[in-house]
């Protein structure tokens, strides 16, 4: 399975998630709670440790590798994320089989697909483009690193943040999967679906670093129309098509 290391950008850090970080998540996690309405996010002390302890246990089997999310600029932790729902597509690497080439073994392999998820942000590192650049970071890693051939990313249909944030870094929308799951709320949710597949990460990774360039530089282009226009993204706030329905584009 995969080693978890440290990911470095330039406003942040992710560090992988350990036992030490209980403190400073739960200081994290206690700002403003009102804006955590989508994601579990820990509360107090015992809740931050048994948060990292169930964490560290799906990452042990091999399901995730999750990350304290650290700001640069002070480094003090301000959320976390992580890699999950790691796949590691079973059966032979080459087809037909060739003698003395390995099938796939998820204790020794990297991981063909994953998600980004579980993520969160205390209150005054939201907005601050830390979020974008650790997209940036755990793309990179995934598409460069892994080699994966697909990143999948979702979020409950009525978090509209959320979802114009995964929009704006270029992913496209597989459909809404409706009644879904059950919210943190207990009414039960739809999800929104995208993904990242590899020969569209270069043009991915290019709208991202330029998004950021523009947040640094009032003169730096509006990587949007790069986006439609490489991408021809089909994501939409007004009008989704919806998973299993006759909506969804022919193939």
């Amino acid at each position: 399975m995969p080693v978890p290391v440290t990911l470095y950008g330039r406003t942040v850090r992710l560090e992988p998630l350990a036992e030490h970080h209980a403190a400073a998540l739960a200081e994290a996690g206690a700002e403003d709670r009102t804006t955590y309405a989508f994601t579990p996010v820990p509360h107090g002390l015992e809740a931050a440790r048994e948060y990292i302890a169930r964490a560290l246990a799906d990452q042990a089997a091999g399901r995730s590798m999750p990350y304290a999310t650290v700001s640069t600029a002070d480094n003090r932790v301000v959320g976390s994320t992580r890699f999950l729902e790691l796949d590691y597509w079973q059966g032979p690497l080459v087809w037909p089989p060739v003698p003395g080439i390995p099938y796939g073994d998820p204790l020794e392999a990297v991981p063909d697909a994953a998600e980004i998820g579980n993520t969160w942000l205390s209150p005054r590192a939201q907005g601050t483009g830390i979020n974008t650049e650790a997209k940036l970071l755990m793309l990179r890693h995934a598409f460069e690193a892994w080699g994966v051939q697909r990143i999948s990313l979702r979020a409950d249909a009525r978090n509209a943040r959320s979802r114009i944030a995964i929009e704006r870094l270029g992913a496209t929308s597989e459909g809404i999967r409706r009644a879904h799951s059950r919210g943190l709320d207990g009414v039960v949710r739809s999800t929104a679906f995208y993904s990242i597949l590899d020969e569209e990460w270069p043009a991915v990774r290019d709208i991202i670093e330029l998004r950021i360039a523009a947040a640094t530089s009032p003169s730096a282009p509006d990587p949007a129309p790069l986006n439609q226009e490489c991408l021809r993204h089909g994501g939409s706030l007004v009008s989704e098509p919806v998973i299993g329905s006759s909506l969804l584009p022919a193939a």
